[in-house]
């Protein structure tokens, strides 16, 4: 977004008072292209930055010449030409004032609305000031070599003039007529190149950083070419200062020519060892017995290993926290003493691609054989324990005069050996990555954080994670800060000058639960990952909210009205609380039993609500169909290809008191109203459930209570009706097959002919002297 783009939607009188000799309708013409030039970084009056002023009004008159053909009046185009050319032509850092002031105004004013500006001008600043110091460099070198050819003409006219009497150096003589303009100048440019090295590494720093980050999901800029591409600018400037001093060397003085020298010598080497980097990192969780891939990239590679005819290998190496502690603070040439752990397939040969202009070397098939662990501090467990890969090669430059010894760290690993050990490493990591702080002492990372930066992380996380652009809501770190915190009392804004600890996050267990803050909270992670993605993305899961703002919110609500929150008991799960009306007709909160990512694989969340008859608004008031009509499955009616008749499962909720259910009549106990040696009750065993063939033949003292007239249909009830409530609570089954009336027909003539039994039935059923 640019930067003009923010300012048109101010109200006019923020911004009119900036615009002067450079009109405003100007600026509207030029817009981008005006804030894509470097006007705030001309600072000087030298001939440099007189020329560079010149260059920026004639592109100037170029773009607006260009915009002539398009659909603005051209007239008016042409009028802005000859008004800059008529007034700045002559004294054109006037114009890059005049500009400069106009964008400091502009900022100003958003500052003063927004309080920030956005991240990508940031970004192009830093791009616009090292792309002038560069040219500024470059000119600078151009005005060594014309010193130094003027003085080369010079010296070879004199040779002519045969002076015998000549008793200066040339160069001497030039520098007095010069003002000893040489060691000055060379002085002045190698602290810009000092200057341009430091902007170098500082954005290598800043792609480390977000390289960090994007493990946990934030944005990242992965191209190294742009960087790449700084690097070698800045070698080939070292180069030809190395040689123009090298030129000048016996006139500069012997200590002069040394210092000029090893503080080239130090911009050489800072660059070629901060150019080595992990450009794939390896899992930062990483489990032993499995194979890994990473991969580093050394950025001045193509420029300085061309004539290089040795292949160059690189080697991994484990290494523990205190190992890349003690190489941090020893330097890049402290050898390894041991590694930590044992890598297979750790040696790869350092390649570069002519289409790319890259050099790396891709580890393709690593793999952690075992791992040494160390003493661990405190409370610490195995899953806070960090290591790092370290990848390290040398190199050779040009003839053999010098070697680099090159190292590169990865980010802080988590080894583990069982996938039950995944869950508390990737609370550490996520620690680490969100936390650190560049150019810290390896692994160390703040043991406190405030809570709004613990928001962002999370907030981060989830998006990544889910891959969705819908990220948590005010509401939801409200709740998420009064689970971490444990309190119920707090206001939002009691949160916002907090901070939370370590041990919060992942180390004590929550009050009246099994797990742990993050445990938790990457368990509603993997559980909308997996089945949720599409219900979070359209806004119809609440999810992060308590059981008792839930009876707040549905407490006036209609029957039927529901809403879907995360479980608070359980790790990975989703209710669904719903409204329904109690006996005196006031309404009631209940909360159906969680569903897992296993039960939603069974039967989709939109499948289940659709079943369920009692659900009708989603909170507030939006119909469930319209809701959620675009997340119901098909379903499959009548006979699929094979000729078979499709089955469905539905989801029904179980309720003490369901409506509409009629009371089933239940019969007492067989055994205290059949005698066993009946023919029936012994022809009727081989179809009886399971528990109920083992019938006392003892005679009970209770009295039989009445039994009303009943037929036979009514006699051979649903089995749940005849089975006694312990035995239903045991799980005896309600789909036992029962014999068919034809059957038991077959069964009473049976027992008849062979006992020479009346017509059977119960004691006292007055059907038992009645025909069938």
């Amino acid at each position: 977004m640019s930067l003009w783009s923010l300012v048109s939607a101010l109200p006019p009188e923020h911004v009119s008072g900036l615009y002067g000799e450079f009109p405003g309708s100007l600026r509207g013409l030029l817009a981008d292209w005006l804030e894509n030039q470097p006007w705030e970084f001309l600072t000087g009056t030298d001939a440099f930055c007189t020329s560079a002023a010149n260059a920026l009004l004639s592109a100037m008159v170029e773009k607006l010449r260009s915009l002539t053909g398009g659909n603005r009046q051209p007239c008016q185009v042409l009028q802005h030409i000859n008004n800059l050319e008529n007034t700045f032509r002559r004294d054109p850092l006037r114009l890059v004032g005049i500009v400069k002031g106009i964008l400091e105004g502009e900022r100003a004013a958003l500052l003063k609305q927004d309080r920030h500006l956005p991240l990508s001008f940031h970004r192009r600043q830093e791009e616009l000031k090292f792309g002038l110091d560069l040219q500024r460099l470059q000119h600078r070198v151009g005005e060594i070599q014309a010193l130094q050819e003027r003085w080369k003409q010079m010296a070879e006219g004199i040779r002519a003039c045969r002076q015998p009497n000549l008793q200066e150096s040339p160069l001497k003589t030039e520098g007095k007529l010069q003002g000893n303009d040489l060691p000055a100048l060379l002085l002045g440019t190698v602290k810009e190149l000092e200057g341009a090295k430091v902007q170098v590494l500082n954005r290598l720093h800043i792609w480390k950083r977000q390289q960090q980050l994007a493990g946990n999901g934030a944005v990242f800029e992965e191209n190294l070419a742009p960087l790449q591409k700084r690097c070698e600018s800045l070698v080939d400037i070292y180069f030809q200062l190395q040689q123009l001093v090298a030129a000048a060397g016996g006139e500069l003085g012997s200590d002069l020519l040394s210092r000029l020298l090893e503080r080239l010598n130090a911009v050489l080497s800072a660059l070629v060892e901060s150019s080595f980097l992990v450009e794939k990192q390896p899992p930062q969780v990483l489990k032993t017995q499995t194979k890994f891939q990473a991969s580093v990239r050394f950025l001045l590679g193509p420029r300085l290993l061309q004539a290089s005819t040795k292949p160059q290998l690189v080697k991994a190496d484990m290494v523990t926290e205190k190992q890349a502690r003690e190489l941090a603070l020893g330097g890049s040439g402290t050898p390894l003493s041991e590694s930590t752990g044992e890598i297979v397939h750790n040696t790869v040969a350092l390649e570069t691609n002519s289409a790319s202009a890259a050099s790396s070397a891709t580890f393709k098939n690593m793999l952690l054989k075992k791992i040494k662990r160390c003493e661990r501090k405190g409370s610490e467990s195995v899953t806070e324990e960090k290591c790092a890969v370290l990848f390290s090669t040398d190199v050779t430059l040009g003839s053999g005069s010098q070697t680099f010894h090159l190292q590169a760290l990865s980010l802080p690993i988590v080894v583990i050996v069982h996938g039950n050990q995944d869950n508390n490493a990737k609370a550490t990591v996520l620690w680490d990555n969100a936390f650190s702080e560049p150019g810290r002492v390896p692994f160390v990372v703040a043991e406190r954080v405030p809570w709004e930066k613990m928001c962002e992380t999370l907030n981060l996380r989830f998006m990544a994670e889910v891959q969705t652009s819908k990220g948590l809501l005010p509401e939801h770190y409200f709740f998420l800060a009064q689970k971490i915190f444990n309190t119920s009392t707090a206001s939002p804004e009691d949160f916002h000058n907090r901070s939370v600890s370590w041990a919060q996050f992942n180390k004590e267990i929550l009050p009246g639960r099994g797990f742990t803050f993050w445990q938790w909270f990457d368990g509603v992670l993997d559980l909308t990952k997996r089945c949720l993605k599409s219900y979070w993305s359209d806004r119809l899961i609440i999810g992060f909210i308590s059981k008792q703002y839930v009876s707040k919110l549905l407490g006036a609500a209609p029957d039927g009205t529901f809403l879907l929150r995360f479980s608070d008991s359980e790790i990975g799960g989703i209710t669904i609380a719903h409204v329904i009306r109690g006996k005196d007709g006031s309404g009631q909160v209940e909360n159906i039993q969680p569903f897992s990512a296993k039960d939603l694989h069974i039967r989709s969340l939109g499948d289940r609500i659709r079943d369920l008859v009692q659900l009708r608004n989603l909170y507030p008031d939006k119909p469930k169909d319209q809701a959620f009509g675009s997340h119901y499955n098909k379903e499959q009616m009548g006979k699929d290809g094979r000729g078979y008749v499709s089955t469905a499962i539905k989801m029904t909720v179980e309720s003490e008191s369901p409506a509409g259910y009629p009371t089933p009549m239940v019969l007492p106990p067989f055994h205290e109203n059949i005698p066993a040696t009946d023919p029936f009750h012994r022809n009727l065993l081989p179809w009886m459930p399971p528990g109920l063939g083992d019938l006392s033949p003892e005679p009970h003292d209770e009295e039989m209570p009445e039994i009303p007239p009943c037929s036979l249909s009514s006699l051979f009830l649903p089995c749940e009706t005849l089975l006694p409530p312990p035995l239903l609570h045991r799980g005896v089954g309600v789909n036992v097959d029962l014999p068919s009336e034809e059957e038991i027909d077959r069964l009473l003539q049976d027992a008849q002919m062979e006992e020479g039994a009346q017509p059977c039935g119960f004691p006292g059923d007055p059907m038992a002297n009645s025909s069938w």
